[in-house]
């Protein structure tokens, strides 16, 4: 991934109401979620969220699919995993960051 890319998705996703929208897009995953189903869940004008679902899509962040009368919107795992690379490439110098009888209590913490 170039920097330019992950730039722009790192400010699509810093938006609170899109990096929600993405949060949710992302929970659903496969199975997708239609722009009613965002905008119930989420509370979002739908003017507003047409405008924050095209960034997010512009972004590369997630795919439409028209199903019928319905639009679909899933993540686009191939770039999220590619974001998470991106920001992970040579972590600790290729060691674990954090020891793993550690990522429980950084669980529960979260929590």
């Amino acid at each position: 991934m170039k920097n330019i890319d992950a730039v722009q998705s790192f400010l699509a996703l810093g938006q609170e109401s899109r990096l929600n929208i993405f949060r949710l897009i992302v929970h659903k995953g496969a199975e997708g979620v239609t722009p009613s189903e965002i905008k119930e869940s989420l509370g979002i004008p739908a003017a507003t969220l047409s405008f924050h679902l095209k960034e997010l899509y512009q972004a590369n962040l997630i795919l439409v699919e028209r199903q019928s009368r319905n639009l679909i919107y899933r993540p686009h795992a191939e770039q999220v995993t590619n974001l998470m690379d991106f920001l992970l490439f040579n972590c600790c110098g290729g060691e674990p960051c954090v020891k793993k009888e550690n990522n429980s209590n950084i669980s529960k913490a979260k929590q």
